[in-house]
């Protein structure tokens, strides 16, 4: 079975919470640095909300950080694109009679508003949401449920991620895993190359033929 995330793999929409999170911490006169987006970026928000509560010493209410940054990120979703090759690669995947799932920590409404939008969600069997399960994606246990959930073992499960942590996570759950290419990880590039079993560019790779 694949397992695909969605921001930064299947949809170019990372760089919506890097002007979420940027915009947020100006507005308390506090710069966005490397540790702050290691403990924010691909976490579930209620997690991110308490990092940030802690990292930036703030006095509101996690709850209010949570709220503030959908307010922030409002209708943002609705138009964000694709990613090159995927809507090709997903339709070659389906033909071969492939199962496919996501597995992401992006907010449910944000994620539905995204495939909807692109249409794609009709590629997938389900959704499963790390926010809904309160696990992270740098956690195996994540990726577990996704199996059991699809009733498969992770072993035979193919995961499709765009961050390291992410990619450790799976791995530790035993699945496969295929880095993606996005700018916001870049500086990841040769550690993930090193560490995943395939790393792509692009899905265009993964085409059996060109001009699909």
């Amino acid at each position: 079975m694949f397992l695909f995330d969605m921001d930064g793999v299947l949809t170019d929409s990372n760089g919506v919470w890097k002007k979420v999170d940027r915009e947020f911490l100006t507005r308390r006169g506090l710069r966005y640095t490397h540790a702050y987006y290691e403990g924010v970026a691909h976490v579930p928000l209620p997690q991110a909300a308490v990092f940030t509560k802690a990292f930036c010493q703030l006095t509101e209410s996690c709850e209010s950080i949570v709220a503030e940054w959908m307010e922030l990120a409002q209708g943002a979703y609705a138009h964000v694109p694709v990613k090159p090759g995927v809507r090709a690669y997903l339709r070659q995947c389906r033909s071969e009679g492939r199962r496919m799932a996501v597995v992401t920590s992006s907010v449910p409404e944000h994620c539905h508003m995204a495939l909807e939008a692109l249409d794609l969600e009709k590629y997938f069997e389900r959704i499963t949401f790390a926010q809904e399960l309160g696990l992270e994606k740098r956690r195996p246990d994540v990726w577990l449920a996704a199996a059991k959930a699809a009733g498969v073992r992770p072993e035979d499960c193919t995961v499709f991620d765009d961050s390291l942590a992410a990619c450790q996570g799976a791995r530790a759950a035993r699945m496969r895993v295929v880095g993606v290419y996005d700018a916001l990880f870049a500086h990841d590039e040769a550690e993930m190359r090193d560490y995943c079993d395939v790393y792509i560019k692009s899905f265009e790779e993964l085409l059996l033929s060109k001009g699909k």
